[in-house]
């Protein structure tokens, strides 16, 4: 696969649902489901780490919003949302109504930002639909750009957590040139890019075990389900932080 075919394979995947839902939806539907519930679990996280006001966040694959919608609740944001697809961008752009924040469209592993001047660099569901080589490289982006002491929040799929083997069968039914891979990462790949990059592991959390404190009292889920107390995305998740001088 060359490095490049993500950005072929995601326009050809939002294209498709915008074939086949009408309006708005089909923007929401590219990022996955349940996106206020996700995207508020996506916020507790972040705020669990030390997320506030006047922090200035990189959210790297932002897409339509489903992150950024949530995080107009946080005063003086500073933000950057990326993407490789305008409809995701100018749909997310809408729906925050922040003419203060960035949108941008990106064509690689850059990130447009400045290096030492980010307090957080998230990337949810991103490195899902990425070669190795591409996740160590923006890796690196996010370290260039993050302030001594920042973090870097990465989700991601293991083969070690069992919920996480049905998106494996999935990709093997759909598995053409144009089909965005579902890319497995395991834990011993973390630690080496982390210890190349001279990144610290603050902590990796199984994707099937609630471990973020949720901020609304009870979340309900489209299949009926809820989540109260502690909550989970699905997808592991890796904090790794920038050392201080």
């Amino acid at each position: 696969m060359a490095e490049s075919d993500f950005l072929r394979s995601y326009p050809m995947h939002v294209a498709r649902l915008q074939a086949a839902i009408v309006g708005d939806a089909a923007l929401e539907a590219a990022v996955g489901g349940d996106f206020i519930t996700v995207g508020k679990i996506e916020l507790s996280l972040l705020r669990s780490i030390g997320l506030s006001e006047g922090h200035f966040l990189v959210d790297v694959g932002c897409g339509s919003g489903r992150l950024a919608f949530q995080l107009t609740s946080i005063k003086n944001l500073i933000y950057l949302g990326t993407d490789v697809v305008p409809a995701l961008l100018a749909h997310a752009k809408q729906l925050t109504q922040q003419p203060q924040w960035r949108f941008e469209l990106t064509d690689g592993v850059r990130i447009p930002c400045a290096s030492e001047s980010a307090d957080y660099v998230c990337f949810f569901s991103v490195f899902t639909h990425l070669r190795h080589e591409e996740t160590y490289k923006y890796l690196e982006e996010a370290k260039r750009v993050l302030k001594p002491g920042g973090r870097v929040v990465f989700s991601f799929l293991e083969f070690l957590i069992f919920s996480h083997w049905a998106v494996f069968q999935n990709s093997l039914k759909n598995s053409g040139p144009d089909d965005c891979i579902s890319q497995f990462m395991d834990r011993h790949a973390i630690r080496l890019f982390a210890h190349h990059l001279g990144l610290n592991i603050d902590f990796v959390a199984d994707g099937d075990k609630p471990h973020i404190p949720v901020e609304d009292e009870l979340l309900r889920w489209s299949n009926g389900g809820f989540t109260a107390g502690l909550g989970a995305l699905g997808q592991s998740v890796a904090v790794l932080s920038k050392p201080r001088a």
